[in-house]
Formats: structure tokens, C-alpha cells, sequence
């Protein structure tokens, strides 16, 4: 059985690998500048053909819905560029200035057709035309080949459907969520024992180095974004794109939180020594406290990037019965606390912000929270689609479609706090249309 696994390991290995991002790209990107050479050696008049696998090479994304957007910028960015190259053309030659002044032009012609990242792309279009002496057979040859890279890198996006990335966005916020439990769980530690000083503040400044873990994971959310977008494969894409960004709020919310928490226990630290932060029964209350916290949010995260299964009803069952015996204890602790205040009346705002902060982070995590979060931004996307597109909001307005839509959408909110979320996998998002 053990020279089974070994055989079969590298083969597990490449299918895992097979879904990675760095790899679709490169994939993807090979096949698209290959065909779009090969058809413009017969079409265009270069020999070399170079523009035609450039374009498809740079307008190939790991999403399709970025693909089409970069697509459309980079055919402005180049055909501005080819045109503003002709009107030079026609009035001067090649020379140290005339070159400053294409680039000042072409720089300037890219912010005005709003083609975003891809304004240098303008101008070095215009040089290449620039440069060389037919600029007319040129110009239309680098266009054509434009066009070439461009509808085939939007082809190949199309027939090679690109993967849908919820599934390594979810990975990322179990990940967030399972470094601020570890960091929850050296705080109560901290709280049941009498760290020095030094220490607490290295908690603080571990706190405040979570606000790159929360960058880090926001980028993989907005590529699943994007995957969900214009994705056939994907039904209630709007549902999905909301559940996890707002899970990831809620997490960065928390994270907020910790680190006014870790700023608390550090002004404690210091206040009270060289006396421990607590009583040694109010610090192992504490202590149980932050440890049940720190399991609750790990099990928010997991409820939030379940699939629709059995698993995302387990991960509610168990998020609903933390939530209720992490209130008892709070209500334990903040007896325990208010008798410190009591004895130690110097102190009993740093005590009551413990409270407090731990009172956020438990209120955050409520499902009912959560509920009415979803429903709010739900509305919020759809008005914000409603105002992007009135014609299609007034031809809706007369089929009826407001009041059943608004319907469906309450009811999905409210099931997906029930069932858990979204799909998170490919093979649970097929079978319908984008929402």
C-alpha cells in the first residue's frame, strides 16, 4: 500500500498543481501567442508578425471577465497610439523632438481614452510606427495584428474556460482566520500568567502585522471575484462575490478589534506592574474566554467558505454552539471583571474595554449580524446596478421583475446563512447561469 501512495503522489501533486494560478497563466497565455502568430503569418503582410502574439500574450488573464475588460483597453491603447504615429508622420520625420512630442501626444491621448494601465502602451505603438519609413502599409499591418492577438487571446479564455477561484480565496480566509486564533490564544495565555512588558507589546506589534495577511488575502478574493463575473459555469455569482467579501469584512473587523485588544492588555501590563494583569481566577476566566473566541472565529471562517453540503451545516451547528457558550463565559468574566474594577478602581476602564472589545468580536460573528449584512449588500449591488443600467431597470420595473427579484434575494441571503455559503468549487458552481 505504501509503494502505492508513492506512485501515485506525483500524479496528485500535478493535479493539484494543474489548478494553480501561476500555472493557468502560463498555459494559457503559450497557447493564445501561438495561434495568434501562426494565423498572422497568413493574413498579415510582416514578415515577422510579432504584434499579433504580444497583444494576445498580454490580453490572456488568469479570469475572463479581466480578459475582456484588458482586452478592449489594449486595442484602444494600441490603435491610439497607430493614429496619433500617422498625423505625426504626415507632418514630420523622425528626429530627437518629433520623438518627444509623439510620446507627450501619445501619453496624453492614452488618459484621454481612458485605457488605464496601458497608457505607455500607447506611446510605444506610436514610436514602432514612427520609426519605420512606409508608415501607412505599417500602421494598417499593426493594427490588423492587434486585432489578431486580441480576438484570439479573447477566444481562448472563451473555448478554455477559465477556473473558478473561490476555492483558493476560501483557503486564504481560513488561513487569516487561523493565524488571529493563534494570536488570541498567546494573548490569553499572557492574561492568565504575568508576561513583562516587552512581551505584551511584541503581541501588540504582532496584531498590527495582520493588516498584511488582510492585503494578502484581499487580493485572492478580488481574482475569485473576478473569476465569477461573465463565468457560465457559475449561478448566483453576485451571491457569492457578496458572502465572501462580507466574511472577509467581518474577519478584518476582528482582526481590528485584536489589536485594540492587544493594545489593552499592554497599557494593562504596564499599569499594573509589577503585579500580573489579573487574579489568577480572573486571568484563567480569561484565558477560556479568548480560547473559545479564538475556535469561533476559525469556525466563522469555515462556515463562511463551506460548500452547500453537510459540512457547511456541521460548520453552523458548531459556530451557533461556541457562540452561546462563549457568551456564558463572557458573562462569567465580566462578574469576575467588574470585582477587579471594584478592588483596583485605577484600572476599571482598561477592564471595561476588555469587555467591550470582546462584546465586538462576538457580535460580529452573530449569524443574525450577518444576516441582515448580506441583505443589505445585496440591495446595495443591485441599486448600484440599477443605477448603472435604467433602461434595463425600467423595461424590469414593467415585466414585474423588482418585487420577485428583491423576493429571491431574500430568500437566498437568508439560506445561505442557514446552509453555510455559496459553493466554493468548480464542480458545485456548474449547471446554471450568473446571477
Amino acid at each position: 500500500m505504501r509503494k502505492v501512495r508513492d506512485w501515485t503522489s506525483p500524479l496528485v501533486r500535478l493535479a493539484k498543481r494543474h489548478r494553480d494560478p501561476v500555472v493557468v497563466q502560463a498555459l494559457r497565455s503559450t497557447t493564445a501567442a501561438t495561434i495568434a502568430y501562426v494565423i498572422a503569418l497568413r493574413l498579415s503582410p510582416e514578415p515577422a508578425p510579432l504584434t499579433a502574439p504580444l497583444t494576445a500574450l498580454l490580453v490572456v488573464q488568469v479570469t475572463l471577465y479581466s480578459t475582456l475588460t484588458t482586452g478592449i483597453r489594449r486595442v484602444n491603447s494600441v490603435v491610439a497610439g497607430v493614429l496619433v504615429a500617422i498625423a505625426f508622420s504626415l507632418l514630420v520625420g523622425l528626429t530627437w523632438w518629433s520623438l518627444a512630442l509623439v510620446i507627450l501626444a501619445a501619453l496624453a491621448v492614452g488618459h484621454l481614452v481612458r485605457v488605464d494601465e496601458f497608457v505607455p502602451e500607447v506611446a510605444i505603438s506610436a514610436m514602432l510606427v514612427l520609426g519605420v519609413t512606409a508608415v501607412g502599409s505599417t500602421a494598417s499591418a499593426r493594427v490588423e495584428e492587434t486585432l489578431i492577438g486580441a480576438v484570439v487571446g479573447l477566444g481562448c479564455n472563451l473555448l478554455l474556460a477559465p477556473p473558478v477561484w473561490t476555492e483558493q480565496a476560501g483557503a486564504s480566509i481560513e488561513g487569516l482566520a487561523r493565524r488571529v486564533r493563534q494570536l488570541m490564544l498567546r494573548l490569553g495565555e499572557e492574561a492568565a500568567g504575568h508576561p513583562p512588558v516587552e512581551r505584551a507589546a511584541e503581541r501588540l506589534h504582532e496584531a498590527r502585522r495582520l493588516d498584511h495577511d488582510i492585503s494578502e488575502v484581499d487580493a485572492s478574493l478580488r481574482q475569485a471575484e473576478d473569476s465569477l463575473r461573465l463565468n457560465p459555469r457559475v449561478r448566483e455569482g453576485l451571491l457569492h462575490r457578496v458572502v465572501l467579501r462580507t466574511g472577509l469584512d467581518t474577519l478584518e473587523i476582528c482582526t481590528v478589534v485584536l489589536r485594540v485588544l492587544a493594545r489593552t492588555f499592554t497599557d494593562l501590563t504596564k499599569r499594573r506592574a509589577p503585579e500580573p494583569m489579573f487574579s489568577p481566577q480572573a486571568g484563567a476566566l480569561v484565558q477560556e474566554l479568548l480560547c473559545e473566541i479564538a475556535d469561533t472565529v476559525v469556525s466563522f471562517a469555515v462556515l463562511v467558505t463551506s460548500d452547500v453540503s453537510v459540512n457547511a451545516e456541521e460548520a453552523e451547528s458548531r459556530l451557533a454552539a461556541q457562540l452561546r457558550q462563549t457568551s456564558a463565559t463572557r458573562d462569567k468574566a465580566a462578574r469576575l471583571l467588574l470585582e477587579e474594577a471594584q478592588r483596583d478602581t485605577g484600572q476599571w476602564q482598561l477592564y471595561g474595554a476588555v469587555l467591550t472589545e470582546v462584546d465586538r468580536i462576538i457580535d460580529e460573528m452573530d449569524t443574525e449580524h450577518r444576516s441582515r449584512r448580506l441583505l443589505e449588500e445585496l440591495d446595495r449591488y443591485t441599486r448600484a446596478q440599477r443605477e448603472r443600467s435604467p433602461r434595463l431597470t425600467r423595461l424590469g420595473d414593467r415585466l414585474g421583475a423588482p418585487v420577485r427579484q428583491r423576493r429571491n434575494r431574500e430568500g437566498v441571503a437568508r439560506r445561505s446563512v442557514r446552509e453555510g455559503r455559496g459553493p466554493t468549487t468548480a464542480r458545485s458552481c456548474e449547471g446554471g447561469e450568473q446571477a
